[in-house]
């Protein structure tokens, strides 16, 4: 089978949607056409079997994961979700693989109306590539260098559920008290995720800084304070905790919340004329977890009020 005819054969349902893509799959470039007055979002994430997914996931579950991922990136700049490449890396054509494979990209595709517009197929180890586009408004962009002193940090969702699940997988978490409820909800948490693309775009206007959870809390808001030349004292107690998690060791539990990444919820970052309404509008989807400040760092203020630096590693892309 040919490259075209695998496309055609597992991705079509994903080509034919949206009205701004005058030439999609088919010729050397896709003819794309953008929004007037908006700024084209672009980011690109390649998950590879063995480092970023177990060879045993659900090939639709490694499919929607695949945009997600992408996605989440998109919600971080506020941006509407329009278009998206696919490079896959093969080691063989397997049909039941592929079908499920692209029945899982396409069920979150439809649901944010993004149509696949180029690639690539080849053959090597599972590799996934995809570069998403979207576009957002030129005067209300948010951006790591925008945090100032004084400004409130919040997260929308609960943190850790990702790295938990990881950790249950790997049989490095003591989960005697999780029931099988709580463990599906872990797994689906990791293999699924949500990307927060609606909270994205009402932050407009309200937030001035937002980065998407890939990494893990204090590795991703460092990349927010160090482009603002800023740091920031958290409040423990204020991570938002899910259920599953709250019944396990609160250490563990804390410090998946801090460190571990694959949960994909936003960061971001309020300006104190707009807390208000972020706590009116979003009550119950986001939580304040600490403020902005001169600090060379990260830290929190301990039960005999010393004040501590967070510090430790979240995920690394090129660690040893």
């Amino acid at each position: 089978m040919n490259e075209f005819s695998l496309i055609q054969k597992y991705f079509e349902q994903l080509t034919t949607q949206r009205d701004d893509v005058e030439l999609g799959i088919g010729d050397d470039c896709a003819l794309l056409i953008p929004l007037p007055n908006h700024a084209i979002a672009v980011s690109i994430d390649t998950l590879v079997e063995g480092i970023h997914f177990f060879a045993d996931v659900a090939p639709e579950n490694l499919g929607y994961k695949s945009l997600a991922v992408g996605l989440s990136d998109l919600a971080a700049m506020g941006a509407q979700p329009a278009w998206f490449t696919l490079a896959l890396t093969l080691p063989e054509v397997n049909d039941t693989w592929l079908k499920k494979f692209s029945q899982g990209l396409a069920k979150l595709a439809n649901e944010h109306n993004i149509q696949l517009v180029g690639g690539d197929t080849t053959e090597g180890p599972l590799t996934i590539s995809i570069q998403v586009h979207g576009f957002v408004d030129q005067t209300k962009t948010m951006r790591r260098s925008n945090a100032k002193l004084g400004d409130m940090i919040y997260v929308s969702g609960t943190l850790g559920d990702a790295g938990a699940a990881l950790q249950q997988k790997l049989q490095q978490l003591n989960d005697d008290k999780l029931n099988s409820d709580d463990i599906r909800y872990l797994q689906q948490r990791l293999e699924q995720p949500t990307a927060q693309i609606a909270l994205g775009q009402q932050l407009l206007g309200l937030a001035t800084s937002a980065i998407d959870i890939s990494d893990g809390l204090l590795v991703d808001l460092e990349h927010i304070l160090d482009r603002s030349n800023v740091g920031a004292r958290l409040n423990l107690d204020n991570l938002p905790l899910s259920k599953a998690l709250t019944k396990i060791n609160h250490k563990v539990a804390l410090a998946l919340a801090l460190h571990s990444g694959d949960d994909y919820e936003l960061c971001f970052i309020v300006p104190p004329q707009h807390y208000a309404e972020i706590e009116k509008r979003f009550k119950g989807q986001v939580t304040r977890i600490g403020m902005i400040t001169d600090d060379d760092g990260i830290y929190y203020i301990d039960d005999n009020d010393k004040l501590i630096e967070l510090t430790g590693i979240g995920y690394e892309h090129f660690a040893n």
